[in-house]
């Protein structure tokens, strides 16, 4: 053996976890907490690309039917997240409204409303002049809205450090810093090689890598279009607390909450980003775009000063359904990748669907619309 080769850095354990984003580092948690070795591997700091520069909304209000069984999983985390990782990460149950704009807006809205009362997600829809009556600082723009009183919002800054240290006390080893460059088959495991020549053995390995996902899916022969969107954040200098609820506008133009300090954080559509560079790059005139629509929305936004922009990069299946479940081609694989831009609030649960699927080989939470062979022809 050369000195180099001898150099090498060589681990051993019982599954990797390609991303040190929510779903990585909370399926490490969950797979940690029942005794067993995990290694996480995060090409830069924890929980630092989409899981924690997101607007924060944690809801079920307006999601797609197939994710509202997941979101239930991951909301009984988050109601216990202080007991789980040492803090509520600013977590509070606020309220949602999704907002409309038309007639058509309002149909549609209570149409998904009616579906959803089956999975015990419970929406109310309010009128216009019901709305008015409750929130006053809307306009005339705002035609009504649905409102779910169990959603929330919480701070993605602190969700992503949070898990990560919970994982690394009950023995989870995360390396940061640490790109995977390559995953191949090692007898009846895996061995993954990092660009710093690390390399780890594992007898599973999940594919958590966010807007990456699909290049690892590609390494086992699995084709699955993923385009990058790049969620963009505003936030103001603090105003006197006037928006307790969390908000979107049907169309995804507009999001805006408020926390009790005062500043109102709000986006809509994108910045720019590119996969190999790894960052998102905030645009100074879509923010400024962003405020001109919410205001036309809140009036009141148009006195706000910017402070600070911010963007990020997350992966968007075709169906904007992620993928979670099993590898179709390579036995040992599980994905979660592919959140497409709400997988926030799903994370926490994520990882507890992944660990259920390492360890026991099956989840209790119902995942087949994510299922990796949709996008197969």
């Amino acid at each position: 053996m050369s000195r180099i080769e001898s150099e090498i850095a060589v681990i051993d354990t019982e599954i990797a976890v390609i991303g040190g984003g929510i779903a990585g580092l909370s399926t490490a948690l969950h797979v940690a907490l029942r005794g067993v070795p995990v290694v996480v591997l995060e090409s830069r700091q924890a929980g630092a690309a989409a899981s924690g520069v997101n607007f924060g909304g944690v809801r079920r209000n307006g999601r797609a039917l197939a994710e509202l069984e997941l979101a239930a999983r991951a909301i009984e985390i988050w109601h216990r997240l202080p007991e789980l990782v040492g803090n509520d990460c600013e977590y509070s149950v606020t309220g949602h409204l999704k907002v409309a704009r038309n007639d058509d807006d309002m149909a549609t809205m209570a149409a998904h409303a009616e579906a959803q009362a089956p999975y015990g997600c419970a929406v109310e829809m309010i009128s216009r002049n019901a709305l008015m009556a409750r929130y006053p600082w809307f306009s005339d723009a705002a035609y009504g809205a649905a409102w779910c009183a169990s959603d929330g919002q919480a701070n993605p800054r602190l969700l992503g450090p949070a898990f990560a240290r919970a994982a690394r006390a009950n023995g989870a080893d995360i390396r940061e810093h640490e790109p995977v460059a390559a995953l191949e088959k090692d007898g009846d495991g895996f061995l993954l090689r990092c660009d710093s020549g690390l390399e780890v053995r594992a007898r599973q390995v999940v594919n958590a890598a966010g807007a990456w996902g699909a290049r690892v899916a590609g390494w086992l022969g699995e084709a699955v279009e993923l385009w990058p969107m790049m969620p963009q954040m505003v936030v103001t200098e603090p105003a006197p607390y006037f928006i307790e609820p969390a908000l979107g506008v049907v169309g995804g133009d507009v999001y805006v909450r408020q926390i009790p300090r005062g500043n109102i954080i709000f986006g809509g559509r994108s910045g720019t980003a590119d996969l190999d560079e790894g960052f998102g790059h905030a645009m100074t005139e879509e923010a400024l775009g962003a405020l001109q629509r919410t205001a036309l929305v809140i009036p009141r936004m148009a006195e706000m000063n910017i402070i600070r922009l911010w963007s990020g990069v997350e992966g968007c299946t075709p169906d904007q359904l992620p993928v979670l479940g099993p590898s179709a081609t390579t036995p040992g694989v599980i994905h979660a990748f592919g959140f497409s831009g709400h997988g926030f609030c799903l994370g926490p649960g994520v990882g507890a669907v992944v660990a259920e699927l390492a360890l026991d080989g099956e989840t209790r939470t119902a995942i087949d619309a994510f299922d990796i062979r949709r996008f197969q022809s």
